[in-house]
Formats: structure tokens, sequence, C-alpha cells
């Protein structure tokens, strides 16, 4: 769907809230913090800006982020989990602005972390970014699986098929999907306006993956480490506009 210029600034306006949760965030992040305390920080913040939280009661979620440490790929829940040295720990945000969604996350290390640890952040963020500089009016939307894979492979890591990106406007996941792989046609053509969150998950194993009994945790089958990084963007005459960037 592609959405109006007064659709678009909604949009900006929740973008902001969620770069916002994540700048709050990842100031947060240090060895004895609790993953229920960076739920505190990211809610004080929704509140701050008079926005609402896309994620709190979504089928039952029961906090405003998720945070997934270590082999947890996505969709964890906060709670008494203590942060540790050597750590990394994936942070998913959103919120709701006059009706219009922002969703965007990060993976960061706590403290000093393995040389692995800090290649697999690194390629993946890359890879968001080079699934980003797809998002152009006359491409097609499947090149943004296709450059995020080429990144993650060349890398010697692989990317998580069940969990893709999708298309974001007044519900957090609307379609078109946005397989961070190449499925095998190219896709729909980009249009201005149109708007998409690109979230690679690369995992340093396998890309196979199992859910916890919570119903939520996702975790790598390998027990291997998992990184995720995610942006909302627009598709605009001048080339991606990312609206979730501090």
């Amino acid at each position: 769907m592609r959405r109006s210029a007064d659709e678009l600034n909604k949009m900006r306006k929740a973008g902001k809230v969620v770069a916002e949760m994540h700048e709050a965030t990842r100031a947060a992040i240090r060895p004895g913090v609790t993953t229920g305390q960076l739920n505190e920080v990211a809610a004080a913040v929704i509140a701050k800006r008079g926005a609402r939280s896309n994620f709190l009661n979504y089928h039952g979620f029961p906090a405003v982020i998720c945070t997934s440490p270590n082999d947890m790929i996505v969709h964890g829940i906060p709670g008494e989990y203590v942060l540790r040295e050597g750590d990394i720990i994936s942070v998913d945000c959103g919120a709701i602005v006059e009706g219009y969604h922002g969703d965007a996350a990060y993976t960061a290390g706590v403290g000093e972390i393995s040389d692995l640890a800090a290649r697999l952040i690194e390629v993946t963020e890359r890879s968001m970014w080079a699934g980003i500089e797809q998002l152009h009016k006359g491409n097609r939307l499947h090149e943004v699986g296709r450059a995020v894979q080429s990144v993650a492979e060349a890398a010697g890591f692989s990317v998580v098929r069940e969990y893709v990106g999708h298309a974001i406007g007044t519900a957090m996941h609307e379609s078109p999907q946005v397989p961070n792989y190449w499925p095998g046609s190219p896709g729909p053509t980009l249009k201005e306006g149109m708007v998409f969150a690109v979230e690679p998950m690369v995992n340093a194993g396998s890309y196979e993956t199992y859910v916890l009994d919570d119903g939520w945790g996702v975790m790598t089958r390998d027990g291997q480490l998992s990184a995720h990084f995610e942006h909302t963007i627009a598709v605009t005459d001048d080339g991606p506009e990312v609206f979730t960037l501090a």
C-alpha cells in the first residue's frame, strides 16, 4: 500500500519515538542490568512522548520491547534475565503515533564480547543496510532478501527463514512480507510511498530454529549466537528514507 504525505509524516513521528527507545535502552545495557529493566526504560520513553506500544498485548505479548540474548533470535520476553559480561542482546522496539507504526531492532554487546560475536553483529547490521539500499522506486521487493543473504552468507553465517520483514503502516505487520533471502521470484515492483520493515536475523551457525515453551522466544537450533537488526523505511522519489534512525 502506498502512503500519503500525511501518513508518512505520522510514521516519521512514530519512527522518532522508536529511535529514542533505541538510544535509551542502548545506554542502559551493561552487566548486572535485567531485561525487565530495559523494558522499563523503553516504556518510559513511550509514556514521555505520548505514544502507544504496538508490542504490549500483541497476541498477548506482555511487554513493550522484545529482549533476546545470545542464542535467542527474536521475541524474547523481558524479565529477570541478568545481562552478563560477554553476552549479546537483541532489542526490538515499536511505537504507535496517531495510529501509525514504527518498528526497529538492534543487537549490542554487553561489555567485552568475543570476536565471533562482534563480527556477527557487524555483518548482520551491514546486511540490513544492503537490503535497505534496494528500496528504490522501480526495483523489485525481493532484491532486499537477495542483498541480505549475499552479505550474511559471504561471511559464513546463515539467514533465518521462518521470520521475515514486512510492510508496515496502520498495523505493525502488513503484507507483503520481506524475506531476508532470495525466495525464487522478484516480488512486487516498489513504488513511492510504500513503507517496509527490513529486519535480517542472522545466525552464527545453522538457520534452523525452535520456539520456547512460553510460545514466544525463538532460539537457534544448534545453540549458536544470533543477531537481529531492523529499521522502518519508506520508498521515496529520492531513495529509501529511514524513519527509525536516531
